[in-house]
């Protein structure tokens, strides 16, 4: 029997032991790995000369989004790429303004004799900046130099940028995708009410919709009046620009749904075909003629096999020389707003409130251009914002809002302060309103047979989810509600020269488009983010500036996970669709991201100015 013990004894001994020598050796493995990586990045991000690009096209091979404020910085995301191989480019983020500021650049280089437009990664943008790099796009073929657009297909967010080109080529076998626009809502109650879940919303405003995904089966008719109109405006803005490039009216453009369909029939459901037909296109050839057609233009780089051309993503004109100009600050709210520390995709109120202290209280810096970019969120972050821009004004420094394609609901609180707000004429602005919203589980629990129950010294003591909310909590809590409206109506009033009643005529959580936002006085200026800077240094008296960009450098491990997360969602949705049907899988992602955006509320007074469906225009 002891022989047997010390045989047991000994296998578990030499068992740990070898556990304990997996374990360390892998952690001494990623030890190494972080070195390495740490090393590697270090050297990565030096500032190296910049390569002459190679004469010919400046190919625009778009990858994912475009944003306002990436979560990864340029160059940190093309290490991770080069790397770490992720495959995940269409989830990546790019930067409007580097965008713009390539394509400008671009325009003025004589080793880029025109530019090419790959899109089929491009997954979109919003209206307002597909405006801006449009307006880069025309400035760059105003100069003289072609601008070629080559795809298999192209959905509307990419037609959009394929329209500037002095020439489309769409495969045989492709289509130009252009159907309108659309928002649509995930609506909750019944659900809420199967699991029994007692949801206490307290609100102000007629249009303020952002509840009603819990309270309503569907839209109500007045956020359906309400909608209709900024999503009929954004498409008008859409068919006449896009129509303008084509040198078609917005009816040849679009017909609309009866009349495509007649039209498909005579072509006899060829989608590219009608494309040529109705001159959406200029060419129908394959990815082979389309090539040859672009040695023709730029070249052919034996070397590469292909014709000349430098990617966007590696083109690198020479960085601007130092200069001592006076500076004009751009601080980013993009995203929705919360309270504490900024987080990728959202707007930090102690982050951003500080970067803008910091412009405050920098000598160097004269003036202040805050881009908006958000639906808005907590009441309380929206505050710390606020006041804190408030504080530059006041210390002399002109602060200039430029909006891009929403500054609605806690965005438009945040822009109170400044000077003088630009907007896009697809900018979605206003939703001006508060709303608070407490689930209580008490129900819920009670089908399990969980009760809860105890003593306290006053009814507002005796606030828990297990329970229901004690009625003088709630009217406190509704009287905290209206209280934060009527402040909103005071800063809005003050900031637009108006009387608390005449703003409330256009607040109640309307949602307004840029241009009916200029109309009604919500903004000073339509125009862009050249505009602001512009109207930043006008009001500061500056003849010669330079924008000091305020962006948040991610550490090495956000680094890491950022591009470790990207590869497993990029290939989420190839294995939802492997297992659900194509809609099921479109309606989890959809729960997923409006899941999201109410993880996220953390108003500590419960209390949210937001507009839910600014962003979910398709």
């Amino acid at each position: 029997m002891h022989t047997l013990w010390r045989i047991i004894a000994g296998f578990f001994k030499w068992t740990w032991r070898l556990l304990n020598f997996v374990r360390e050796f892998i952690l001494n493995l990623f030890l190494i790995l972080l070195i390495l990586l740490g090393v590697g990045l270090y050297f990565g991000l030096q500032s190296k000369p910049a390569d002459t690009p190679t004469k010919g096209a400046l190919l625009v091979n778009l990858s994912g989004s475009v944003v306002d404020k990436p979560s990864v910085n340029n160059k940190m995301r093309q290490f991770g790429r080069e790397l770490l191989g992720t495959s995940s480019n269409r989830l990546q983020e790019n930067s409007l303004f580097d965008l713009v500021d390539t394509i400008r650049q671009a325009k003025d280089d004589k080793n880029i004799t025109g530019m090419v437009l790959s899109l089929s990664d491009f997954t979109g943008t919003d209206q307002a900046s597909l405006q801006y790099i449009g307006k880069a796009l025309r400035e760059f073929r105003d100069s003289g130099k072609p601008i070629y657009a080559v795809g298999d297909s192209y959905n509307q967010t990419q037609y959009y940028l394929a329209s500037f080109a002095n020439k489309i080529y769409l495969s045989p076998q492709g289509m130009v995708d252009l159907h309108g626009f659309a928002t649509n809502t995930l609506y909750y109650k019944s659900l809420l009410d199967k699991l029994k879940v007692t949801t206490n919303i307290f609100r102000v405003g007629t249009y303020k919709s952002a509840v009603e995904p819990l309270m309503r089966d569907d839209m109500s008719p007045a956020a359906r009046d309400a909608d209709s109109r900024w999503v009929g405006a954004l498409w008008s803005n859409y068919l006449n620009t896009v129509s303008a490039n084509r040198q078609l009216t917005p009816e040849q453009l679009f017909p609309g749904a009866t009349a495509m369909l007649t039209a498909l029939q005579q072509v006899g459901g060829n989608t590219a075909e009608y494309a040529l037909k109705n001159k959406l296109v200029d060419a129908l050839t394959s990815r082979g003629e389309a090539e040859q057609d672009m040695v023709k233009a730029f070249g052919w780089n034996k070397q590469d096999k292909d014709f000349n051309y430098t990617s966007i993503y590696d083109y690198a004109p020479a960085p601007k020389p130092d200069s001592k100009d006076p500076q004009i600050a751009v601080i980013f709210a993009n995203g929705a707003i919360i309270d504490g520390q900024e987080q990728p995709g959202d707007v930090g109120g102690d982050t951003t409130a500080d970067q803008i202290r910091q412009a405050r209280l920098d000598p160097k810096i004269k003036a202040i251009v805050f881009r908006v970019n958000s639906p808005g969120g907590s009441v309380s972050a929206s505050e710390v914002i606020r006041s804190e821009l408030a504080a530059a004004r006041a210390a002399g420094k002109p602060v200039v809002v430029s909006m891009g394609g929403m500054a609605a609901s806690g965005g438009y609180w945040i822009s109170t302060p400044a000077n003088y707000i630009i907007a896009s004429p697809s900018t979605l602005t206003g939703s001006i309103g508060i709303f608070g919203v407490i689930n209580t589980y008490q129900d819920t629990l009670g089908q399990f047979g969980v009760h809860t129950d105890g003593v306290a010294t006053s009814p507002l003591a005796d606030i828990a989810v297990t329970k229901a909310l004690p009625p003088e909590f709630s009217q406190m809590m509704q009287m905290n509600i209206e209280n934060g409206y009527k402040t909103f109506l005071d800063l809005v009033a003050k900031s637009r020269n108006k009387t608390p009643e005449q703003i409330d005529q256009i607040a109640q959580g309307h949602v307004w488009i840029g241009t009916d936002a200029k109309n009604n006085g919500l903004v000073d200026q339509l125009g862009d983010f050249d505009d602001a800077v512009k109207k930043a240094a006008e009001l500061a008296k500056l003849p010669k500036w330079k924008l000091n960009w305020f962006t948040s450098q991610p550490s090495l491990t956000d680094l890491i996970f950022s591009q470790v997360n990207a590869s497993v969602y990029a290939m989420l949705p190839a294995v939802a669709q492997a297992y659900l049907p194509a809609p099921v899988a479109q309606v989890a992602l959809q729960m997923r991201s409006q899941a999201d955006l109410f993880n996220n509320m953390n108003d500590p007074q419960n209390r949210y100015a937001l507009c839910l469906t600014c962003g979910e225009v398709k």
